[in-house]
């Protein structure tokens, strides 16, 4: 347990306002690296399956035919977000495909918005009930504002003033919007063939019971995903918990930084280039 409060410590002596950046930095390489990009992932899969987001992916084939790539560069132009900000080079450029990717394609800004909230309030939420500790006011406060920095940076106007205010517009356009549809389920079985592979040989049995678990009620009803029994549900969230509590009192922080050798992916085993990540070129008007 030597040191594991020190990051946190540093980050309450920060200010968000200057600092976010620094701040949601080291959630993700030092303070919760497993949690975040599990959240991150649930994020993304949550936003997919809005029906007019869901539409256009399937109409593009991206997430349905080439899931793989479409999730690698997905996560690609993220961390090259995080890890050098907007105005680092490296930054700028994923910044700058993100944009051309989004350029085609109608989405009206609240779903962008949504979008936004997904990427702010799921990981938040998943911190709060199974990270090694509840994220701080100074991490919601920078993850906020990170999102926000980029919302503004793609255009994306009428973004809530602070975390909470931006929960509350999140739940209640969760709740009109996040409906049953097939376009949906569509992409949940793709990504979900994903999940599987990932999991360890002596849980596939369960494994399709284990990924609904992670998911709520809302999004297992819009994806047309089957309730899994009490006990699995119950399992699940006695595992996370046992694994937070095991963090807490027996971890460390790690000594290196998540992606210190560099973003590793499926995709580009060796390596790639920003400016290429994403729909293949033709598709997309530059």
């Amino acid at each position: 347990m030597r040191g594991r409060y020190d990051n946190l410590t540093r980050i309450r002596a920060l200010d968000p306002e200057g600092d976010h950046l620094a701040i949601y930095q080291t959630m993700l390489r030092y303070e919760f690296p497993w949690d975040m990009k599990l959240g991150l992932n649930l994020a993304f899969n949550r936003s997919f399956s809005i029906p007019a987001i869901a539409a256009v992916h399937t109409a593009t084939g991206e997430l349905t035919e080439r899931t793989q790539k479409r999730i690698d560069d997905t996560g690609l132009l993220m961390y090259e977000m995080v890890l050098n900000g907007f105005d680092q080079p490296r930054g700028r450029e994923a910044l700058r495909r993100v944009n051309q990717i989004h350029r085609p394609y109608d989405i009206s800004n609240d779903d962008f918005r949504y979008v936004l909230g997904c990427l702010v309030v799921i990981p938040t939420r998943w911190l709060q009930e199974y990270g090694w500790r509840p994220p701080c006011c100074h991490e919601r406060h920078s993850t906020y504002l990170f999102y926000r920095e980029l919302g503004r940076r793609m255009g994306i106007t009428d973004v809530p003033g602070s975390y909470g205010e931006f929960e509350t517009w999140f739940d209640a356009y969760d709740a009109a919007h996040l409906q049953p549809n097939d376009d949906a389920a569509a992409i949940e079985r793709a990504t979900r063939m994903l999940m599987l592979t990932r999991l360890p040989r002596m849980l596939a049995p369960l494994g399709n019971a284990l990924v609904s678990a992670l998911y709520d009620a809302p999004l297992r009803s819009a994806t047309r995903v089957d309730t899994p029994t009490w006990p699995v549900r119950a399992g699940v969230h006695l595992a996370l918990r046992t694994r937070s509590l095991s963090q807490r009192w027996f971890g460390a922080p790690p000594t290196t930084a998540l992606f210190a050798d560099g973003i590793k992916t499926r995709s580009y085993p060796d390596g790639y280039e920003i400016s290429r990540l994403g729909p293949h070129q033709d598709r997309v008007r530059e």
